[in-house]
């Protein structure tokens, strides 16, 4: 049975499971090595060569890379990121089991492709996933949903989709600076509960089934807000929850749960 396992999700830490139980890939280590491990095990999953196959990194921000230095000297596994990404990382030279991710990826189980997003990195990008049967997507830290990406994710059955913030509790957040707010809300920053509702409505009409809400912001949004967004967005195009699509958020930290689809 296929599944995707929200490891982590937040400005703090994002990284995603996608496999059966006990074999997968991972998209992003943004949080330690141990708490990786421990969530991994939750699943009856090793983070070893013998259960995850690859990681898939989206950037290099420190909330998408924290436990990838650890998997690379307690591991086999091998890393995969874009070649700007791979630059950012590895600024004196990349280790020899970083491979670049605009190749693509093809094994018996999985088949891998990037796409380009829209985020202050050196190169950011998203994925899709071929498994079996199934298909999953994984798009976060990008200010606008990019050509590449709606062309990869439409018609994907699964997708964890940014919804990163409010904008009016951006706007009202008195902690944050004006700046801060210009680079959150542009079209390098992150995608809003609005922008994440719009292209969910272009994901269901293509065949999406299942959506999971990612990288919420702790400080400019709720699971609560987030998912009632994009619920009523939908609706109001005709698109019942439960009926034509299902969705939740990711947990910020897991205790074990996963999507089956």
């Amino acid at each position: 049975m296929s599944r995707i396992y929200p490891v982590c999700s937040s400005s703090s830490g994002n990284s995603t499971f996608i496999g059966t139980r006990g074999h997968g890939i991972i998209v992003d280590a943004g949080c330690s090595f141990m708490a990786l491990k421990n969530a991994l095990f939750l699943i009856g999953t090793k983070l070893d060569e013998s259960g995850i196959e690859a990681v898939f990194i989206t950037h290099e921000h420190s909330d998408h890379i924290k436990g990838v230095e650890q998997i690379i000297k307690k591991t086999k596994i091998p890393i995969f990121a874009s070649r700007g990404t791979k630059e950012a990382m590895f600024p004196n030279g990349t280790d020899a089991r970083v491979f670049d991710a605009e190749d693509g990826y093809r094994s018996a189980d999985f088949e891998v492709s990037a796409f380009r997003t829209s985020h202050d990195s050196a190169m950011s990008v998203g994925y899709k996933i071929r498994f079996g049967e199934d298909s999953f997507g994984v798009c976060t830290d990008t200010g606008i949903v990019t050509s590449e990406a709606e062309r990869a994710l439409l018609g994907c059955k699964t997708v964890l989709l940014e919804s990163n913030y409010d904008e009016d509790k951006l706007r009202k957040n008195l902690n944050y600076p004006p700046e801060l707010k210009r680079r959150i809300s542009g079209e390098f920053g992150h995608l809003s509960n609005t922008d994440c509702a719009e292209f969910a409505l272009r994901l269901v009409k293509s065949g999406t089934r299942h959506i999971i809400l990612g990288h919420l912001s702790r400080e400019n949004n709720t699971p609560t807000t987030a998912k009632s967004c994009v619920e009523k967005y939908l609706s109001a195009h005709g698109f019942i929850a439960e009926r034509d699509y299902t969705l939740c958020v990711a947990p910020v930290v897991t205790t074990g749960e996963y999507i089956a689809v």
